[in-house]
């Protein structure tokens, strides 16, 4: 498959300034390999020149390959007619229990923080992936990968 952002046919997967470089990493890694568009909203806690990205990413995808925003507010313009799944762990609603559309863009916080209450409030459909009682969270490429399996699976896009 060839990577062109206007070839993407399923759910995408945003991450809200990410911290860690060999998190975004292996993101970019996971979404190369099933295909599937990433978008960064800046800024990132990291360059990415870091060699500890770099070495992660590899030659699996390239910086045009990624869609980057400046700003939520940007990133959120972009969205105008499409839905976005805020994954938290202060949702009540499993993923399992959610109706995935090809059109979703599944958004992800960062690693240190989440997002800042002023998203929760903005953006409607929140899911979890249900843990084990006294779990804080999953590794964040960990939660994608999950995520974006079951929702690939459900648009019938793996």
């Amino acid at each position: 498959m060839t990577h062109n952002n206007s070839i993407y046919r399923g759910p995408k997967i945003a991450l809200f300034e990410p911290d860690i470089p060999q998190n975004t990493a292996a993101i970019i890694r996971t979404c190369a390999c099933l295909g599937v568009e990433l978008e960064i909203i800046e800024p990132c806690g990291f360059l990415l020149s870091d060699k500890r990205f770099k070495r992660v990413v590899m030659d699996y995808m390239d910086s045009k390959e990624i869609k980057f925003y400046q700003s939520f507010d940007q990133f959120y313009e972009n969205k105008e007619n499409h839905r976005i799944v805020l994954m938290t762990t202060k949702a009540k609603v499993s993923y399992t229990k959610f109706k995935f559309e090809k059109s979703d863009t599944i958004l992800f916080g960062r690693e240190s923080a989440g997002v800042p209450q002023k998203l929760h409030s903005l953006i409607k459909n929140k899911l979890k992936i249900p843990m084990k009682d006294n779990k804080r969270s999953l590794n964040i490429s960990s939660s994608v990968s999950i995520v974006l399996a079951e929702s690939l699976r459900q648009t019938n896009l793996i």
